[in-house]
């Protein structure tokens, strides 16, 4: 777990993205981890990106409509946050697990 900040937090993800296996991904939560997205790498050129909190939809995309995505629901997930956490996924099970609240 690390807590990025929100400017770099888009460049940081997709670089680590680039990197990761197919089957697991990140999950990018507010401060208080009560709104959140989830990207997982479904295979070299899919995601899968869960959105939950002021919006609940899913999307997959490519790599290159990835960061339009991505760009569109941080704003929208946090719009006055200063600094989000991630947490690396290895598995699609460990996506969506409740983590502890503030």
């Amino acid at each position: 777990m690390a807590l990025v900040n929100i400017e770099s937090a888009l460049r940081k993800v997709l670089n680590s993205l680039k990197k990761a296996k197919e089957g697991s991904g990140l999950e990018m939560l507010s401060y208080k981890r009560n709104r959140g997205i989830t990207i997982l790498k479904e295979s070299h050129d899919t995601f899968l990106l869960r959105e939950r909190g002021y919006e609940n939809q899913v999307i997959s995309c490519t790599s290159r409509e990835l960061q339009r995505h991505l760009k569109a629901m941080m704003k929208r997930e946090f719009p006055r946050s200063r600094k989000v956490r991630t947490y690396v996924i290895d598995n699609p099970s460990e996506a969506g697990i409740k983590r502890k609240k503030l």
